[in-house]
């Protein structure tokens, strides 16, 4: 039986979802999910986020294959993020790139 979750939904009823590359522990992306989003995520077992700029939901490589395999869902103390680990099916970036976390900011001395 699944354990009653109480998300944390700020004042769009968003939370955000860091997506982890399962076995590397590699960070692909953050997106944003609503309930609908969350739940469609459960169900399909593939992620399914909520599009900020195009107001709907987007499930993750439906037009590209690029999908992201659930394999753990996890949310962190406060309940306002989660954490999903995923078998990616290809790059998570829209650039091609492996990872949307690609670009460094230099720290200099």
């Amino acid at each position: 039986m699944r354990e009653k979750i109480e998300i944390k939904w700020d004042e769009r009823g968003l939370v955000p979802c860091i997506v982890q590359e399962e076995g590397t522990g590699q960070v692909l992306m953050l997106a944003y999910m609503n309930e609908q989003a969350l739940q469609a995520t459960l169900e399909r077992r593939e992620m399914v986020f909520w599009s900020r700029s195009r107001n709907e939901l987007w499930h993750k490589g439906a037009t590209s294959g690029n999908v992201q395999r659930l394999v753990r869902l996890l949310y962190d103390c406060d309940a306002d993020a989660l954490l999903a680990i995923v078998v990616p099916a290809g790059p998570a970036c829209h650039t091609g790139n492996h990872t949307c976390f690609y670009r460094e900011i230099e720290l200099g001395d």
